[in-house]
């Protein structure tokens, strides 16, 4: 049982690095809950569109578009959307979370259209933003190539095209 009063720097360490480690875990067993729902509720879970969700494909096209310049959240679900040709179709309670937390960490910056009023809200990449897209650029590939590897070959089985 620990003792109270001070405790060292280690001890200190140690204690942070298990409940980080806990709170993985709980975090771990909740996204594996809400697996189980989702698959319980709505059929199994689409393995390409889950996994664009979960590789930081929607990040990575988020940044690239505002790096062609400013955008807001209905012009980029709407590019997203057209760039995929609908397979992977965002929604408001997806796009504008994640706006905010990209905000957040520093790798935008919004600015409103007309600041008096709230309107549009245009995004901005950031230097750390540029970065990231570069690190994100570089990391995503080789799961996206493995996605159309796997779908040219889906289509030359079935077609033999």
């Amino acid at each position: 049982m620990p003792t109270r009063g001070k405790s060292s720097g280690k001890e200190r360490r140690d204690a942070t690095r298990e409940a980080i480690a806990e709170t993985t875990r709980v975090a771990d067993a909740q996204d594996a809950a809400r697996d189980v729902g989702a698959k319980t509720q709505r059929g199994p879970a689409d393995p390409f569109t889950g996994g664009l969700r979960r590789r930081d494909v929607l990040p990575l096209l988020v940044l690239h578009f505002i790096s062609d310049g400013p955008s807001y959240g209905n012009q980029l679900m709407d590019r997203i959307s057209g760039v995929t040709a609908g397979v992977l179709s965002i929604n408001p309670n997806t796009m504008y979370p994640l706006l905010r937390q990209l905000e957040g960490r520093g790798l935008i910056e919004g600015r409103w259209e007309h600041p008096e009023r709230r309107s549009r809200r245009y995004y901005s990449l950031t230097d750390e933003g540029r970065q990231e897209y570069e690190r994100l650029h570089r990391d995503v590939r080789p799961f996206l190539e493995s996605i159309a590897a796997s779908i040219d070959e889906i289509v030359h089985e079935v077609y033999g095209q």
